[in-house]
């Protein structure tokens, strides 16, 4: 699509868009699709899910589909081992570019389509032999890979999904690059968790979720109409079949269960706005009983911070853990997001009489910073969410990012709420080094999340608190301005920055529940 793409969006308002594909019409506010999956799964980790993605694509029968923020052709997502009886030739590379090249080559009936975001393409000429790889895509006739630049500018394409035979589908927060690869242990100085170029990279939290059937296939849908929006050629769903590319090696936690898909995108040109995320999120907020445990890698939404400011004003709030990184990765994003962080905190715990909501940060045992990439909420074990959207301003409304979850109370799902609470239990101990049983019993123990992380042994991995700094001008004048983190599309060429607390909402609410007129942080 040409012209400018904001003006584009202008002339168009968002609610009277043309050209919207009636079946991308969402089931509500908070929704796009439920369907069910016959089997689900929670994928902690990039070193599980590089292998079973490997597993996966290599059953393919029909399509192999890609979307992501970045790819890189260079990353090992096998051993690439051979056993003694088979000749080289039936072995399947390594390394992710080879392979599909490979999987092409030898399985006559599949194409394979990969979406990636259109900013950072120029990385792959530094990418040695990435380029290399990507001309023998190239040039293969059943290989298509797309840039997508179907977005306001300065928004990002940011969903990490991949449907095979629209019979297997994967959406969560892993995207198939670099600096992704990690075990759950965590380990210092792992010499596995290594860049194309040889320098280690340190630890990697992350997740996503695998899906089976009906869902997979409505995945499926979502992506061809990604991929035609992006201006790709349309092209048809696969044909049914029995055959599941479901990985053989894994146990489902869940099976015939309902899922909801939630989107965020950007209007631009004839698309319209869709906020699905930024509902679902302060729905799944207000519904808590007991408590909230948050897994993201940014909290920066202002509109995230004053739901939870409200139920922690509550006479009975719920509890609220959040495990996010230590910092940012990168020096502007560590002063505007972690700024922001700040300032919602703080705001936070103005209102927070009850000392209910509190941020971790995980290490490993020699005390490195564990990067936490995932997006995962899981709510009174009864709901569990897992998508590619931060607790940011831009997961809500600028970029394209899609959000799987399941909920209990649908009727198909009553049986879900043990997996869920597995999984949660299973999260704690990977954080604090200790099997399951024994969070169970710490958890019964200390009556809260808190207090359990609070007492857990310091010897092994660890969460340690989230512990505010003081912000300097310049990081006050980057959070408040929101510089990387906007609300709208039109605020990325806006001169005119209202600030992170435009509503004041938060800071009202903090001052009544204190009674006092001394805010402590931004005006």
């Amino acid at each position: 699509m040409g012209g400018n793409a904001l003006s584009e969006a202008q002339d168009d308002p968002a609610g009277t868009c043309e050209g919207e594909p009636a079946s991308f019409t969402g089931e509500s506010e908070t929704v796009w699709r439920y369907a069910m999956a016959t089997r689900a799964h929670a994928v902690v980790d990039a070193a599980d899910y590089f292998s079973l993605m490997r597993d996966a694509m290599l059953q393919a029968e029909q399509r192999i589909m890609l979307i992501g923020w970045d790819f890189d052709t260079r990353i090992v997502i096998g051993s690439g081992r051979r056993w003694w009886n088979l000749p080289r030739r039936e072995v399947a590379p390594a390394r992710l570019g080879p392979f599909v090249l490979w999987l092409a080559n030898r399985r006559k009936r599949i194409d394979v389509r990969i979406l990636k975001w259109n900013f950072g393409a120029l990385k792959a000429v530094f990418r040695g032999s990435m380029m290399l790889d990507l001309l023998r895509w190239w040039r293969h006739s059943r290989i298509i890979f797309k840039l997508d630049s179907a977005h306001p500018i300065g928004c990002s394409h940011h969903q990490k999904i991949a449907v095979i035979d629209d019979r297997f589908a994967v959406c969560g927060g892993i995207d198939m690059a670099g600096d992704r690869w990690d075990t759950r242990e965590h380990l210092d100085d792992d010499p596995r968790r290594r860049r194309p170029g040889g320098k280690l990279y340190g630890p990697w939290h992350d997740c996503t979720m695998l899906l089976e059937g009906e869902a997979a296939a409505r995945l499926g849908e979502f992506g061809r109409q990604r991929w035609e929006q992006a201006g790709g050629t349309p092209f048809e769903p696969c044909q049914p079949q029995d055959a599941s590319p479901w990985p053989s090696t894994v146990e489902a936690e869940f099976r015939d269960v309902e899922v909801g898909i939630a989107r965020t995108r950007s209007h631009y040109a004839k698309a319209c706005e869709v906020r699905e995320i930024e509902a679902l999120f302060l729905e799944q907020i207000a519904r808590a009983r007991k408590f909230i445990y948050f897994e993201n890698q940014y909290f920066a939404s202002r509109k995230i911070a004053e739901a939870i400011v409200k139920r922690v004003s509550e006479p009975d709030p719920p509890e609220i853990v959040l495990i996010n990184p230590e910092s940012s990765d990168g020096w502007l994003e560590q002063a505007a997001m972690d700024g922001a962080r700040i300032r919602l905190v703080r705001a936070i715990e103005a209102a927070d009489h009850r000392k209910r909501f509190s941020v971790w940060h995980p290490f490993t045992a020699g005390g490195t910073p564990i990067y936490v990439h995932s997006k995962l909420t899981i709510v009174d074990d009864e709901i569990l969410r897992i998508g590619s959207a931060n607790l940011n301003n831009r997961s809500m409304g600028l970029d394209s990012e899609c959000d799987v979850f399941i909920d209990c109370a649908r009727p198909a799902n009553g049986h879900c709420g043990d997996a869920i609470r597995r999984l949660r239990l299973s999260l704690l101990g990977e954080h604090c080094d200790m099997p399951v049983d024994a969070v169970a019993q710490q958890l019964d123990r200390h009556g809260s999340m808190a207090a359990m992380i609070a007492a857990a042994p310091a010897t092994g991995k660890r969460l340690k608190p989230f512990v505010p700094h003081e912000l300097s001008d310049a990081e006050k004048a980057l959070a408040d301005n929101e510089v990387l983190d906007p609300e709208r599309p039109e605020e990325m060429l806006s001169f005119y920055r209202k600030g992170l607390f435009r509503s004041r909402m938060i800071w009202r609410r903090a001052l009544k529940r204190n009674g006092n007129e001394q805010s402590g942080g931004a005006r």
